[in-house]
């Protein structure tokens, strides 16, 4: 297949929720609206058997592509015919999983779907390779002479940009066969940290003992009670550090699975290979790195100044994400949320105000909570020929309101790319994919930040905000910078010991938060717990994504120089050119420090307004 056959993208936001309503005790308001897709489970499966019978019918192109344009082009469009049911039959079955994961039906459907895909998949590998043994000159001349085949250009000349990366059929099987292999840290390392490593018990705030779980973790950063955050911080890492050197080891050889392909694969180092799949200059990583390197003041300065409104003697990582403000507590109706999002997107105009406004009207969000529902939140991406949807579980807190904008910001991008471009390029980076939503949330927040009703409610919104830049752009580099180091230092033949990660972890964790921040033992470990570490090189997209975010909401508000305009380009233009072609398109040059240094100016402003309130 040219492109990958699509799986849906989820865009997810973790939560937790209590309350176990029935389904039906909902209205159907609050529901998602399945018929979008398929009128019922019948048209569903017709659809699956439909499509299962293609499957041995795209053998008839094998060996014919280079024969003439009209076998090429018959070639692609029979492939994309298969991609666009499949993409379809995914998100019925997914999203009917989802609402009832109790419902051995659904599940079904979604495993014999899954299993289709894969059959799929494996009868349609032989066209790349196909199309790389054309000669670029005749393979151009096809595109020239057969108007139709231009449409895919973009994606043959993405192709024959990574030629001299793709091996030999020969040796694309044995990859393909050795690749399951590679995954073992991975998946051991889940395992492990999933479900194999036991937590301690210890008491809460209230002297209940409680197990640590992963799911608590978060929650109980944000307590009140230093003593607790104390307590839960270390015993939480106490396994980590039990198991360090079976860590360590899964560290290291998912390091060196990771450097393995790139080799393999021609490419200098494991960071060239990983952001040359969306043609990431090495510039743009390079460039996030040292510029908020050279930037930390203001990171230092938040440092400072929260251990001096918790008056404390030292400031630990415990401390560094409990509210400043506790008094601020409200409530938020799923019909309040709505209004608050639709009033903070007025500067992005009435079109896309309205194109929200149909979502919400038209069923594509399922809101509540109800037994079985999968929990969390997050967008179903582009589906070609279908609108996205957003899931849910609404429980009357300022942060649903928060998660609804950005999952909202993802369905936007994802049902204007749909509606504006053909199918192989409905779709978009994951370089860019986090922008629509975090401007989203930008604009809500500067809203409410405006509209409060009370110092403490500003105060504490101002706080949210610096939360927001410290978590997903100064955490983020630093993870960057850490795996950056770590991936050159095997790449040097240095060995990854557990000494060596926990003690570059510290150096950066206290080169970031200043001299104000006290190293715990525990936080030494952090290198061990984080499972983006797997990812590899992912995490810095977090922080590209935040800062374009960040400055295209400043220029969104000024509404100088067509930005409106231009942002709304960018939701149309999915994955017809590279993201950071796109990204020019909207205004933001990634290759650039602007972006960068606007996120830090914006905390320093911030910093400033709230201490000009204290």
């Amino acid at each position: 297949m040219l492109s990958e056959i699509k799986k849906i993208k989820l865009f997810e936001t973790e939560d937790s929720n209590s309350g176990l309503l029935i389904r039906n005790e909902i209205g159907d308001s609050f529901k998602w609206n399945l018929t979008d897709i398929y009128s019922s489970d019948e048209s569903w499966e017709k659809a699956f058997e439909e499509l299962n019978g293609k499957t041995e019918k795209l053998s008839k192109f094998t060996g014919i592509l280079a024969e003439s344009s009209d076998n090429l082009l018959r070639c692609l469009k029979y492939d994309e015919e298969i991609g666009i049911v499949l993409d379809k039959l995914h998100l019925y079955a997914m999203l009917a999983k989802d609402i009832d994961l109790s419902n051995e039906n659904y599940q079904g459907m979604y495993d014999r779907l899954m299993t289709l895909a894969a059959k799929l998949s494996a009868a349609s590998s032989f066209i790349k390779p196909e199309i790389l043994e054309i000669p670029e000159d005749k393979l151009f001349g096809f595109i020239s002479e057969n108007k139709e085949l231009e449409i895919y250009k973009h994606l043959i000349d993405d192709l024959l940009r990574t030629k001299n990366h793709t091996l030999s059929s020969e040796q694309e099987r044995m990859m393909a066969n050795v690749s399951p292999a590679l995954q073992v840290a991975s998946s051991v390392f889940g395992l492990l940290t999933n479900a194999d490593m036991k937590f301690p018990t210890i008491k809460d705030e209230q002297g209940n003992d409680i197990e640590i779980t992963h799911g608590r973790y978060s929650s109980a950063m944000y307590s009140l009670d230093r003593e607790y955050r104390k307590r839960f911080y270390k015993n939480y890492y106490t396994p980590y550090i039990e198991h360090k050197n079976t860590l360590g080891a899964l560290f290291g050889g998912n390091i060196k699975s990771d450097f393995f392909n790139a080799t393999t694969r021609n490419y200098i180092s494991s960071r060239e290979a990983a952001l040359d799949a969306n043609n990431i200059p090495l510039s743009v990583y390079d460039n996030l790195v040292n510029t908020v390197t050279e930037n930390l003041a203001p990171l230092h300065r938040w440092a400072k100044l929260k251990k001096k409104l918790l008056k404390l003697d030292s400031f630990h990582a415990y401390d560094a994400y409990v509210t400043l403000f506790p008094s601020v507590k409200k409530k938020y109706s799923y019909e309040d949320g709505m209004k608050m999002v639709l009033d903070s997107l007025t500067p992005l105009g009435k079109s896309y105000i309205n194109d929200v406004k149909f979502a919400f009207d038209n069923n594509w969000v399922d809101v509540y909570e109800t037994k079985a529902k999968r929990s969390g939140a997050y967008s179903s991406g582009t589906t070609f020929g279908v609108h996205p949807y957003v899931l849910l579980n609404w429980s009357d807190e300022l942060n649903d309101v928060f998660t609804l904008t950005h999952e909202m910001g993802h369905n936007m991008h994802s049902y204007y790319t749909g509606e504006s471009q053909p199918y192989p390029y409905a779709n978009y980076s994951i370089f860019v994919a986090e922008v629509a939503s975090t401007v989203n949330e930008a604009l809500l927040l500067d809203y409410l930040i405006e509209k409060s009703e009370s110092k403490e409610e500003k105060l504490s919104l101002i706080e949210k905000h610096i939360n927001n830049i410290v978590t997903t752009f100064y955490r983020q580099t630093l993870f960057a910078k850490f795996e950056q180091i770590v991936h050159e230092k095997n790449q040097n033949g240095e060995a990854l010991t557990p000494d060596l990660l926990s003690n570059l972890y510290s150096e950066l964790h206290l080169q970031f938060w200043g001299n104000e921040m006290e190293l715990d033992e525990e936080e030494k470990y952090t290198w061990a717990r984080v499972p983006h570490f797997y990812y590899n090189f992912y995490v810095y997209q977090y922080a590209t994504s935040f800062a374009a975010s960040e400055s295209l909401s400043i220029k969104i508000k000024s509404g100088k120089n067509n930005s409106v305009e231009k942002y709304l380009s960018f939701l149309h233009s999915g994955s017809s050119a590279y993201p950071i072609d796109v990204l020019k398109m909207a205004g933001i040059d990634m290759t650039t420090a602007d972006p960068i240094i606007a996120v830090t100016k914006k905390m320093n402003e911030l910093l400033d307004l709230l201490e000009s309130l204290i």
